[in-house]
């Protein structure tokens, strides 16, 4: 697959959680792209604002760029969504049909969550947006992606928290750790139908960095409303507007994730400015090892392994360093 056959001209996109950071640069870059592009999410305040960024972005009146006001955790949403973008004929914005959709991206997704003992709505609220979000937008989608007979690509936005597991937000890990798993699944049916039966799908896991998105500044808000609250925007650590230095910007990993794609790569794993991709390799296989060393679980923070861990990552870049293997 080359991403020059999805992202072209006349070519369909639709893009969860596209009201800001990734999402929202997922959908700039399509736009760029000559592509009809339509923005999906549930913010009704900053939905608008990325159209408009979308729409500056567009190289023909023709292109369909409209957004659509969507929860994802809602299955029934996403099919009527689906009915929405395949049948609805000349959409709003554009002069033109949909044939098919190309390029399903779904980004959507919260953060606010807990421990093991959390109150189990929370549990609720993140799977169903996490989890069965991408999942609703699948088997929403695909069905119809395959019976148009044009090349698509799906493309999962995970996270390294549900590969290496960091304490602090479990519920966030292991609802990204379910759609890894899930991706991955799905991946090896789409591989089976391609070579079997000549498919025509892909699929990728977005594995993001550390990012300047507005995930943490919306939580933020969302909290103050419930408390009554006044929202103080200078209050959040960082966000798109206000970035750290050691995040990059959600167009850098947009970026990144079309060189991977040339590149055939299923997992997208993005550095960031402040850990690369040698460490992040390294953190995965010692992660991975707590079950073939038969350690104690999340031993890279016990008290007893912890201390191993640094002398275990130090040792293995210095290796790298002597043997000349540069980056894993």
């Amino acid at each position: 697959m080359r991403t020059s056959e999805i992202f072209a001209p006349g070519k369909t996109a639709v893009i969860t959680g596209a009201s800001s950071g990734i999402g929202k640069a997922a959908a700039i870059m399509c736009a760029s792209k000559g592509m009809h592009v339509f923005l999906v999410d549930i913010d009704k305040d900053d939905l608008p604002l990325a159209l408009d960024a979308a729409k500056k972005a567009a190289v023909s009146e023709n292109q369909i760029i409209v957004n659509v006001l969507v929860d994802v955790s809602k299955e029934k949403d996403m099919k009527d969504l689906a009915k929405t973008v395949y049948y609805g004929g000349r959409h709003e914005g554009g002069g033109s049909t949909v044939t098919s959709v190309n390029f399903l991206m779904n980004n959507a997704a919260i953060q606010h969550g807990g421990g093991a003992m959390a109150d189990m709505q929370r549990f609720h609220d993140l799977f169903s947006v996490n989890t069965l979000g991408p999942i609703h937008g699948c088997q929403a989608f695909l069905p119809l992606m395959k019976e148009r007979g044009e090349i698509g690509l799906i493309v999962n936005t995970g996270s390294k928290q549900g590969i290496t597991a960091p304490p602090g937000n479990l519920i966030y890990n292991v609802s990204k750790a379910a759609l890894k798993t899930w991706t991955e699944g799905l991946e090896h049916e789409l591989r089976t139908d391609r070579f079997e039966s000549d498919g025509k799908i892909y699929s990728a896991l977005l594995i993001p960095g550390w990012v300047n998105t507005s995930i943490h500044l919306k939580e933020k808000k969302q909290e103050a409303l419930l408390d009554g609250k006044p929202f103080d925007r200078d209050s959040v650590f960082f966000h798109e507007d206000k970035p750290a230095s050691g995040a990059w910007m959600p167009m850098q990993v947009i970026d990144f994730m079309l060189k991977e794609l040339d590149a055939d790569k299923f997992y997208i794993v993005c550095p960031d400015n402040d850990v690369d991709r040698e460490t992040d390799n390294l953190r995965m296989t010692w992660a991975m090892q707590d079950i073939t060393q038969d350690r104690p679980p999340l031993s890279r923070w016990h008290p007893d392994w912890k201390h191993k861990f640094a002398d275990y990552l130090r040792d293995e870049k210095e290796k790298n360093v002597v043997g000349g293997g540069g980056m894993l």
